[in-house]
């Protein structure tokens, strides 16, 4: 599990006119929380976060002018557009500590010959692990799959310390048929043919 240092400011102002300020200097408004503590509005380097999401669930040890913080991110908030971050959520972790997360799922493998489709009931797998060995993704394979069939939470092989945060009898990825194209209305056919003589006779 990749870990990065990153230094935050306390923040104490808010609302749109602070949040454009903290972009003109090249920073996104966040909140600390967790462990019954009280939320700590910071401000961090947009850049160095940017880089530090590119991992999910990075483990992030920030210097929050001076205080050590050993958090995650849990919600990160982007423009719809550019994709430039606008807020972040940060949960504060121990070391030893179990913490609920969604992990990437990884498909390798093919499917069986024919027309089909993956289907992603899930496009990450909720498990429970230790705060500092957060798992980066987990592999499925799909090698050989046919139509019908389905791969369950319970299936897939989690990494030591892992366990799973949904029913082992969860459906994350399923195998269908590949739909059809439908044929064109044979009565829309019909009315493109008649002729102006044809549609007055009736």
């Amino acid at each position: 599990m990749a870990d990065v240092n990153i230094s935050a400011t306390i923040r104490n102002e808010f609302g749109k006119g602070s949040a454009r300020r903290l972009r003109r200097e090249e920073k996104v408004p966040a909140v600390i929380y967790g462990h019954g503590a009280e939320p700590v509005h910071v401000a961090l380097p947009s850049y160095d976060m940017m880089m530090a999401l590119k991992t999910p669930n990075v483990l992030i040890h920030l210097d929050v002018e001076g205080k050590k913080e050993l958090v995650i991110p849990k919600a990160v908030q982007r423009e719809a557009i550019r994709g430039f971050l606008v807020h972040i959520d940060l949960l504060t972790v121990k070391r030893g500590e179990k913490v609920e997360v969604e992990v990437p799922i990884h498909i390798e493998g093919d499917l069986a010959p024919g027309q089909n489709l993956i289907e992603h009931v899930y496009n990450s797998l909720p498990v429970e692990a230790e705060a500092t060995h957060i798992p980066e993704s987990v592999t499925v394979s799909v090698e050989g799959l046919n139509v019908g069939d389905q791969i369950l939470a319970k299936d897939i092989t989690l990494p030591s310390g892992t366990s799973l945060a949904i029913e082992g009898d969860e459906t994350v990825i399923q195998v269908l048929a590949a739909q059809a194209e439908e044929p064109a209305a044979e009565g829309a056919e019909a009315a493109e043919g008649e002729t102006p003589a044809a549609q007055s006779a009736e």
